[in-house]
């Protein structure tokens, strides 16, 4: 007993010794935030040739005006290419593109091209949403193996991460403009080119912006979300309802379905993972939306660093209501002369699927930007390890609602020839709305019947 006592008192004192060790340790890495780092945890300075410019504020809330669809003009549209990548120089530039990229390259050798312009880190977020992250730095943590948090509450759970997994929970968490409505179309074109298009009304609430939302209420929950297609005729009145859960193996993520054929509502757990729904055509994995979504558990996650890449960014061409789907969407890939590549720093994560764990893409290897904390690029890889599909957000900054949005998300598959675009507003008369406003009761099951028959 006095062994037991004695082994219990030195225990103690350890840990009370070790307690203002800790919290200075915490108050060090808080004081950083604003300081070398940006107040949700990029690098402040540029980098050592000039290339990627020191983070200076980003983009002021009136730096240009919006189009009547909503979608913010190019503030950077004088500006041309510094210059093209293509598969004749691919060599002089290897170490700035990702796996994906030149693997698009091998594919489409004769027609793939990057065009590279300045860098400009425009990316500037609310002052509410830096104040969660430096909260979330001193509370925050993984629970349940990496599948879920405690402590934490607004955006970017882990500003200052310390492995992979805190890396693709900051994607999860990031800000994305709080509610939003949006209305945005998806094309999968066949490899001669030919495609059709489905649009999509969404509905995005993150659990601090209903309307009813209280301490203590709906706290498993990370975001409620809706979509309804309305069109093409075949599929109007198709509703999806999912309400994501901060600890999705705990507690599952909560998801509906309202079929207007059949005029019902029914549970859809099967909305996870590598689920492929309606309006994929197979090209894209329920847990690829927004380029990674969902529970973490079936992969091992290894944080390999930092690399400087070109990546797509500022895409305000590409998002432009002045372009037709018919100047984006060509055969093979997107017509590149719209698009915008610029050199920022991301963070690399790569995931390993675990042993006795299903999934058809064995390995995926992200690219993060450090100032949004937005999935820039995604590497897809097929059960024998051989990359299958190319994922690319082209990352455009909201500067009057100061949200990181994408003028479209789009996955390459190698191996078909076929890709899929999806979040296209160009030809939508309202694409974004933020005014939104949402209840708890408007994501309820009872209102999924509702939407589907008006």
């Amino acid at each position: 007993m006095t062994n037991f006592k004695r082994t219990h008192g030195l225990i103690l004192s350890s840990i009370l010794l070790s307690l203002p060790a800790l919290a200075a340790a915490q108050s060090e890495q808080a004081a950083r935030l604003g300081d070398d780092l940006t107040p949700i945890g990029a690098e402040r300075a540029g980098n050592a040739d000039g290339s990627i410019p020191a983070w200076t504020g980003g983009l002021a809330q009136d730096a240009a005006q919006v189009h009547a669809n909503g979608t913010p003009t190019d503030p950077f549209a004088s500006e041309q290419p510094l210059f093209t990548i293509t598969s004749e120089n691919l060599e002089q530039h290897r170490q700035q593109l990702s796996p994906g990229q030149l693997a698009t390259f091998n594919r489409y050798p004769s027609s793939y091209r990057i065009p590279v312009y300045p860098t400009h880190r425009s990316v500037d977020l609310p002052d509410h949403v830096k104040q969660s992250a430096a909260r979330n730095l001193g509370q925050a943590r993984l629970v349940n193996d990496g599948n879920g948090l405690e402590g934490f509450a607004g955006a970017i759970a882990f500003p200052i991460p310390k492995n992979g997994l805190e890396v693709i929970w900051n994607h999860i968490t990031r800000y994305r403009g709080g509610s939003s409505r949006t209305v945005s179309d998806t094309a999968a074109p066949y490899p001669n080119g030919s495609y059709s298009i489905t649009t999509t009304e969404q509905f995005f609430t993150q659990r601090e912006y209903l309307t009813d939302h209280a301490p203590g209420k709906a706290d498993d929950l990370l975001f409620l979300y809706s979509h309804k297609i309305i069109a093409p005729a075949r599929q109007i009145g198709e509703v999806v309802l999912v309400h994501e859960t901060i600890d999705q193996v705990k507690n599952p993520r909560r998801s509906w379905i309202y079929n207007a054929g059949q005029r019902r509502v029914r549970r859809a757990p099967s909305l996870s993972y590598d689920f492929t729904g309606a309006t994929t055509a197979g090209l894209r994995t329920a847990d690829s939306r927004d380029m990674f979504n969902g529970a973490p558990d079936r992969y091992h996650w290894e944080l390999v660093g930092k690399r400087e890449l070109y990546v797509p960014y500022n895409s305000y061409r590409l998002a432009s209501p002045e372009l037709k789907y018919s100047d984006i969407v060509h055969q093979g890939h997107l017509n590149q002369e719209h698009t915008r590549y610029e050199r920022h720093r991301v963070w690399e994560v790569v995931s390993t699927l675990k042993d006795g764990q299903r999934h058809i893409y064995s390995k995926r290897r992200y690219f993060i930007d450090e100032d949004s904390w937005a999935i820039l690029l995604a590497d897809h890889y097929d059960s024998r390890g051989e990359l299958w599909r190319v994922g690319e957000s082209h990352a455009f900054y909201n500067y009057q609602q100061q949200a990181p949005l994408s003028a479209g998300d789009l996955f390459y598959d190698l191996h078909s020839g076929r890709y899929i675009i999806t979040g296209m507003g160009n030809e939508q008369r309202s694409a974004y709305d933020f005014s939104y406003r949402a209840s708890s009761s408007d994501y309820s099951p009872g209102a999924l019947r509702s939407a589907g028959v008006r």
